[in-house]
């Protein structure tokens, strides 16, 4: 491909492939040291010995690609925390552990708690670092903690919680991307404020909003049109409403709501028309791109720095130098750029969802759009805009199809008319609100204003729930493996290929790649043949499955229109391959192969059996003595799910504890399996 002849593009290759290397194969940190100064100092001294020639020799670059993965693997290490002495985590401490933390950054609060990152400051009163995820319960006569504020309080480090059931989104796994290893619960009257001042940039920008949304708020903005603000424009999404934010997600227009390459773009065209007068002066073509680019950033930093938003704004900086210094900028040059200093401060972006799909959309947009486009090239500008607008979103949803099918399972069939709308005004929306905050900031916000921005906000919010109500064009519950991932791709670059070249290298590996993802397709399917008997793990009730094939019948005391939106049975469903889920309700035995399962639920029944059960589930808290029952049947196993008191489980656990039997409950264990 002409691609890897940018010099960038390699070594950007090669930098990710290092991060992946240390990211699942977790090379020794010291090893990963000595091998990068190693190859470093082999490069140099072959540089001296080439005497300039070394563009020329093949050797050399080998050596510069392995340098770079080495640099990957060390800037994945260098950024993980625990290598610290001071890290909580390899520091000892009691039970109860007096803390001093900052607050770093507030997240979306939860129906019980408000949630937010911090940082360590001091343990028992011994320097300590790290990050902590604390959970303070919701209460709504007192408001959230300021960023940098620093609170003292004494409790309990607790582990995040690993999935309970089968399939489940692994939110102890992406707490560790960024750092956060264990969390605390406190009430409002456990910690005290220390200091509630901003002292770092980020501490500043929180300020900043909490101002803009109380100057909004004393305008008169209600609160669904504030949280749709907060969104497009200071990209903060914690306040959105969920039936809201679902509405964007199923029309296919969720990527509005990160602040972005699409939001920056515009802001970027809105700067260089207001800054355009600065031509006029000696030195204006050098200060003119400082300046934007300087307003870029800060914008950004407003924004939150998410992964979206830092590759926008670090392509647009390369772009707008290139355009200032009248230099052509090659976009793939520029996405690589970006995507290089971005993984070299922070490499563990590669694996934040947003960054992919963020650059894949851009990519999409490069690659495939100029050939949609071609295909049709309307002479009037009213058919000529909509279609260039269509080519876009189709060729921005071809790139992150496979990857939004892999992560989110489904896929709007009505994006393209939902983005037709939304895009052309999409512009306006932020231009006006630009103005409107800062109309907000100086404190003359005429009432008209606010009326007909909220106007506009609540009318974006009604067509896209209008959007989202046809339900027949949302395909949920799509299955799609890594596997199926890397085909779509290949298909996709091996296709834009053939078009551009017709030639039958690209040709043949177009259609290997068909002929595996079928192939995948069918392994899948015959893998999902098999058998398996769960209990699962869910609060207050009971839901066992029994897998036959592609087929699941669940067992349940749950309503019924709750199951077929409930979670745990949908993740199974489609991590598991199942075509069709049956209900049924709990009954007292289960067989499963060679295994009887029987079940004491409140009742406590379980005398004069004729069977010897092998398990026994406890449901319901039954009141019986389990030290009676397992004397009687003598099982294998004792399996409590979720539906019972916690008292209740921790009698059990040391009964059997000193029986040495195995128990197994399902709300510290996870979904009990048998295959």
């Amino acid at each position: 491909m002409k691609l890897l002849n940018f010099t960038i593009i390699k070594l950007t290759v090669c930098l990710i492939l290092g991060i992946c290397i240390a990211h699942y194969f977790k090379p020794s940190f010291s090893i990963a040291i000595y091998l990068s100064l190693g190859l470093m100092a082999i490069l140099f001294l072959y540089y001296l010995i080439l005497k300039g020639k070394h563009s020329k020799q093949p050797l050399f670059g080998l050596i510069s690609y392995f340098c770079m993965i080495s640099l990957g693997i060390n800037a994945y290490n260098f950024e993980n925390e625990k290598i610290h002495q001071t890290h909580y985590s390899n520091l000892d401490f009691n039970a109860l552990i007096e803390l001093r933390l900052k607050i770093k950054e507030r997240l979306k609060s939860d129906l019980y708690n408000d949630k937010y990152i911090a940082s360590l400051i001091s343990a028992n009163k011994r320097e300590a670092s790290g990050q902590l995820l604390i959970n303070i319960k919701r209460d709504s006569s007192s408001s959230p903690l300021p960023v940098d504020a620093i609170i003292y309080t004494k409790s309990v480090l607790k582990d995040i919680q690993k999935p309970l059931n089968p399939h489940q989104f692994d939110y102890s796994r992406y707490l560790e991307l960024r750092q956060v290893y264990s969390q605390i619960y406190l009430q409002h009257n456990q910690f005290l404020i220390l200091f509630d001042q901003p002292t770092t940039v980020y501490g500043f920008a929180d300020l900043f909003r909490t101002s803009i949304n109380k100057k909004l708020i004393d305008a008169g903005f209600k609160d669904e049109v504030l949280s749709i603000i907060n969104a497009l424009l200071l990209g903060q999404r914690q306040t959105i409403d969920k039936s809201i934010y679902n509405n964007y997600v199923n029309s296919g227009t969720i990527h509005i709501l990160a602040v972005s390459g699409l939001h920056v773009g515009i802001l970027l065209l809105i700067l260089n028309f207001v800054f355009r007068p600065l031509l006029l002066f000696k030195y204006g073509y050098v200060l003119r791109p400082i300046i934007i680019i300087t307003i870029l950033w800060l914008f950004a930093v407003i924004a939150g720095l998410s992964p979206s938003v830092t590759r926008a704004v670090t392509m647009f900086s390369v772009i707008s130098f290139a355009m200032h210094l009248k230099r052509p900028a090659n976009i793939y040059n520029t996405l690589a750029i970006s995507a290089f200093f971005i993984l070299l401060v922070k490499p563990t972006f590669l694996f934040e969802v947003g960054f992919q799909m963020s650059y894949l959309a851009v990519l999409g947009i490069v690659s495939i759009q100029p050939i949609l486009y071609k295909l049709w090239q309307p002479k009037y500008w009213i058919l000529d805009k909509p279609w260039q607008i269509f080519t876009v979103t189709l060729a921005a949803q071809a790139g992150v199809l496979p990857i939004s099918l892999f992560y989110f399972h489904q896929f709007p069939g009505l994006f393209f008319i939902s983005n037709l709308v939304v895009i052309p005004f999409l512009g306006l929306i932020l231009g006006f609100g630009l103005f409107v905050i800062a109309m907000a900031l100086v404190g003359f916000l005429p009432k008209p204003i606010v009326e007909i921005y909220s106007l506009i906000i609540e009318s974006l919010n009604g067509f896209i729930a209008w959007i989202a109500q046809f339900e027949d064009f949302l395909f949920k519950d799509i299955p799609f493996t890594l596997m199926q991932v890397l085909c779509a791709y290949s298909i996709i670059i091996s296709g834009i290929q053939v078009y551009k070249l017709r030639t039958f290298k690209w040709l043949a590996i177009c259609l290997v790649s068909i002929i595996t993802l079928q192939g995948t397709y069918l392994f899948n399917k015959f893998q999902s043949k098999d058998e398996a008997f769960i209990v699962f793990n869910k609060s207050r009730f009971s839901v066992i499955g029994f897998k036959q094939s592609d087929r699941l019948v669940v067992h349940h005391n749950l309503d019924t229109s709750k199951l077929k939106n409930d979670n745990i049975i949908k993740n199974y469903k489609v991590g598991e391959l199942i075509d069709s889920v049956a209900q049924s309700n709990l009954q007292d035995i289960y067989q499963f192969k060679n295994k009887r399962l029987l079940i004491i639920d409140s009742l406590g029944v379980y005398r004069n059996l004729s069977f010897q059960p092998d398990l026994i589930l406890l449901r319901d808290s039954p009141k019986v003595n389990l030290e009676r029952v397992i004397d009687s049947i003598k099982p294998e196993q004792i399996i409590a799910d979720a539906s019972n008191y916690k008292t209740y489980i921790k009698r059990w656990k040391t009964t059997c504890r000193n029986k040495k039997i195995p128990f197994h409950y399902t709300n510290e264990k996870g979904a009990f399996i048998l295959k």
